[in-house]
């Protein structure tokens, strides 16, 4: 047999070892990158979420130490100060001012800080407002923004995400064309605090089936975290899991009948 018998098998070089060593270069780097952004994943959120919540304690200790008494301060015995006093202190007090209101010399006396606020002409306006404001986001029978959905804003074709509160008072219903309209709030991405307030008619609305808390998601990410997307993730993640399973369990049950020799 030589090479020129047509009979003879041509047995392909082998690959030389800088490719395998560059392929299993490659390989590790994936991986890297894998378990690096897995970690990131899994601890961004908690950094994040421990700092804010660090940062509101702080917030509300810096207000309420300077109405406690340097005597009563826990940095008075201890050689550090205990994080969190303040906000405890701002709790009790807030329920007890509550307390006190719900009876007649509590009413009484809002009555008439009230009224001292009403005769005040720049600062009637402001209490006003916030006032309204607190007492629907808070009160039971409040709607709130309850319900999102979808505008065609700001062209034709482009669609936003918008919250509904409530339709139009009648005062401002018989300014408006002979239909129903609805408040709408348009937030930013991905600052959801600013942003456009409108009325908007009923019918042009698409009502949305995900939640608000959903709905803030999807604004303060741009659109990366879709509604409904770790659900669908952790059903794939599950069905695969599922599937390995059914396949170790086969080999498994095909030794367990095989008959002994």
């Amino acid at each position: 047999m030589n090479e020129f018998d047509p009979n003879s098998k041509i047995v392909p070089p082998a690959p030389p070892v800088e490719a395998k060593i560059a392929t299993l270069h490659r390989s590790m780097v994936a991986r890297l990158r894998n378990y690096f952004l897995t970690g990131l994943v899994l601890v961004g959120p908690i950094y994040i979420t421990v700092n804010l919540t660090w940062w509101f304690i702080n917030w509300v200790d810096d207000i309420v130490r300077p109405f406690i008494p340097i005597a009563y301060r826990t940095e008075t015995y201890l050689p550090w100060r205990i994080p969190g006093t303040g906000l405890i202190l701002a709790l009790a007090a807030l329920t007890l001012l509550g307390f006190l209101t719900a009876n007649f010399v509590g009413r009484k006396l809002v009555e008439a800080s009230e009224t001292i606020l009403h005769r005040m002409p720049v600062v009637r306006p402001i209490y006003k407002g916030l006032k309204q404001v607190f007492e629907t986001l808070f009160s039971k029978s409040g709607s709130g923004f309850r319900k999102c959905g979808l505008v065609e804003f700001p062209s034709p074709g482009m669609w936003s995400v918008v919250f509904l509160s409530q339709s139009a008072s009648p005062e401002i219903a018989e300014r408006l064309p002979d239909t129903e309209h609805v408040a709408a709030f348009l937030p930013c991405t991905p600052n959801p605090t600013t942003g456009f307030f409108f009325y908007v008619p009923r019918h042009d609305v698409v009502d949305l089936d995900i939640t608000v808390e959903q709905a803030m998601t999807l604004l303060m990410s741009a659109g990366m975290v879709q509604p409904g997307g770790s659900a669908d993730q952790h059903k794939r993640l599950a069905a695969l899991a599922e599937t390995a399973r059914a396949a170790r369990a086969v080999p498994a049950a095909a030794r367990t009948k095989a008959p002994a020799n």
